[in-house]
């Protein structure tokens, strides 16, 4: 017993353990292959569906027939990540080219889940047969099953860059993919441009692959992330909805939202715009609607009259998920193991695979063709010498003889001697001896073909090469997702606030405050006036400027600095307050006080200076442009 035990220090054993769960998390589970662009899970759906016969011009049948065979057959993970993943490929809002055809509730893009896999039905979708043809025609390795009683691809032979198409996402083991869906058309030109042009550069698939199309549509603002990402394999996009403006009754403008970014829920993207507009956080909305249906997305938003709309889409960007960041992860497994690629190595990986499935399946044809080819020659014989044949059939004991003696008469093979002990009578008919010539002479044409398409690598290429261009002119749809050649621009305040006309009320003791100018009012002949201020016993207004929010103010102060604020830094206040002391927000020193608040600047030109005289009868003149520096700008 003794001799059994052996001593193994536990932080190896622990590294060997913990390596294993890695790559099974890795392998088996959360990255997708780059060949097919399929994970695991996604893969053994789509082939039990294939065996099912649940092909797209097939009756539906209940999801839980899809889920028992996978869970049963090939993937022993539980019930519900298979659901979920078969849920995903049939949400047209997650896939750009959605891989399952489903009936019944499949989820929404408002964060409902899918209803019970008792409830709904699914099918292959069209798309998702490319992706499974050619499966038994040899042109994929196959491996046991989790039990060994069945064999399941290792890879289906997909006659389109799915992994591209339709992106991906994952968590593995201290690794993470995030992989962007594309237009069809585009990839299947920059494959096209790439058998034909090998060298081609970076710059010119980038022409031709200008950026993701995800199935949302919205915006895409700037290409310096995608030239990033599809160089390195690693980069940002910046991704907006698509709005637009449009005017209403009463004078009132409303904006009307259609597209959203990718993955963004519009249940909470609702609930967020409702809550800022509750806080005040963006002003101007009166009213939130959600119109949309199934023909689209249509948020709606009422605006005051007086409403600068640009600025509250200036707000609604930097606030909500109307503007998100998407960070793209080109990583793949390559032969099992993962790899972060550029966009030229992921669609090179799938050319290569294309290479190698159409030479396997072209292969394949070619030995089904000399095989049947081979057979007819041996039916040929026969029909030409049926006299003899049924002479020498009827003579023999049983159909061992009658074999042998046909193999030797004629010098037949083994298989041609058993097809013709197989053929029926009805085949020495005329019209079956003319078929039966056409096929061989059609058999000998395609053979030809196929010995000429693998003579040269050139001929498989251009066989891909035409492959893709059927399956784009099948499938090929608009790009939904717009890309704008200008960089997000940094918001500034202003950006977001607007231009308003203020009232700057500084009094003696140094309170100040900020009112629109609106809530002053002419006054007609024997009006009281209106309270602007509260004023103290021992306090009394020094100085009013009306100014715009984004104007800047220059305090001057009896130590002789100078301080800077932007006008909507001041707090605004009603009539009754006097204010916030201005210590509040600029940093005196000890004892220091405002001694003058200089009119509004709108822009620190070197035509504009400011005049300054002491009480000692001192005066000098300093240029704007040396106050410049004492601003502080909020970027946001």
């Amino acid at each position: 017993m003794r001799d059994r035990i052996t001593n193994v220090y536990i932080e190896d054993e622990i590294k060997s353990s913990y390596l294993d769960y890695a790559m099974s998390v890795i392998v088996g589970r959360a990255l997708p292959d780059a060949r097919d662009g399929l994970k695991p899970v996604q893969r053994r759906i789509l082939y039990a569906m294939h065996e099912a016969g649940l092909l797209s011009n097939r009756p539906f049948k209940k999801s839980a027939t899809v889920i028992g065979d996978v869970l049963g057959k090939y993937h022993p993970h539980g019930d519900m990540a298979i659901y979920d993943a078969l849920v995903r490929m049939a949400q047209h809002f997650s896939m750009r080219y959605v891989l399952v055809d489903g009936q019944g509730n499949f989820g929404s893009i408002d964060g409902d889940a899918a209803a019970a896999y008792r409830y709904t039905e699914a099918r292959l979708a069209s798309i998702a047969e490319e992706i499974l043809r050619d499966l038994k025609k040899d042109t994929v390795d196959y491996t046991p099953n989790f039990d060994g009683r069945l064999k399941e691809p290792i890879v289906l032979p997909a006659s389109f860059p799915n992994l591209l198409c339709n992106g991906a996402s994952g968590i593995a083991v201290g690794m993470a993919t995030n992989i962007p869906p594309h237009n069809l058309s585009e990839l299947v030109t920059a494959l096209t441009t790439m058998i034909d042009t090998p060298k081609i550069t970076d710059e010119k698939l980038i022409e031709m692959i200008p950026g993701p199309d995800f199935p949302t549509g919205g915006i895409i603002i700037g290409t310096s992330g995608i030239k990033q990402a599809y160089k390195t394999g690693k980069g940002r996009v910046v991704i907006r909805g698509k709005a637009r403006v449009e005017e209403i009754k009463g004078g009132k403008e409303q904006i009307v939202i259609t597209e959203i970014p990718y993955q963004v829920n519009k249940s909470s993207l609702l609930e967020k715009i409702a809550a800022l507009a509750r806080a005040k956080k963006i002003e101007d909305v009166t009213e939130l609607r959600d119109e949309s249906d199934k023909d689209g997305i249509r948020i709606v938003i009422e605006l005051k009259r007086d409403a600068n709309p640009q600025i509250v889409l200036n707000n609604l960007h930097k606030y909500t998920a109307l503007q998100t960041t998407f960070s793209i992860q080109l990583l793949a497994l390559i032969r099992e193991a993962p790899k972060t690629m550029s966009l030229r190595e992921a669609l090179q990986t799938f050319l290569d695979f294309r290479f190698e499935v159409i030479t396997r399946r072209t292969k394949f044809e070619l030995a089904e063709a000399e095989r049947r080819a081979h057979i007819l020659e041996g039916l040929k014989i026969a029909i030409e010498n049926i006299d003899e044949v049924v002479a020498i059939i009827k003579k023999s004991k049983d159909t061992t003889i009658a074999k042998k003696k046909l193999k030797t008469r004629f010098k037949l093979s083994e298989i041609q001697a058993q097809a013709i002990l197989d053929m029926r009578l009805a085949r020495l008919t005329n019209l079956e001896t003319t078929q039966l010539e056409n096929e061989y002479l059609g058999l000998i044409k395609e053979i030809a073909r196929l010995k000429s398409i693998l003579s040269s690598p050139k001929g498989v290429y251009q066989l891909i090469k035409k492959e893709l261009k059927e399956l784009d002119s099948k499938y090929q749809g608009p790009r939904r997702t717009l890309i704008v050649d200008a960089e997000p621009e940094e918001l500034t305040i202003e950006d977001l606030i607007g231009e308003e006309d203020m009232v700057i009320t500084l009094t003696q003791k140094g309170y100040i405050k900020r009112q629109p100018i609106s809530t002053y009012r002419n006054q007609t002949r024997g009006g009281s006036g209106r309270k602007i201020v509260e004023i103290g016993t021992e306090d009394f207004a020094t100085q009013l400027l009306i100014c715009l929010t984004t104007d800047t103010l220059l305090f001057f102060s009896d130590k002789g600095k100078v301080y800077a604020r932007k006008v909507y830094e001041i707090p605004e206040a009603g009539p009754f307050s006097r204010g916030r002391s201005i210590a509040n927000f600029i940093e005196l020193g000890d004892g220091e006080t405002i001694s003058a608040c200089l009119l509004p600047i709108k822009n620190f030109s070197s035509d504009k200076h400011v005049f300054m005289a002491t009480r000692m009868g001192k005066v000098k003149k300093t240029n704007l442009v040396f106050l410049v520096n004492i601003l502080n700008l909020v970027k946001i």
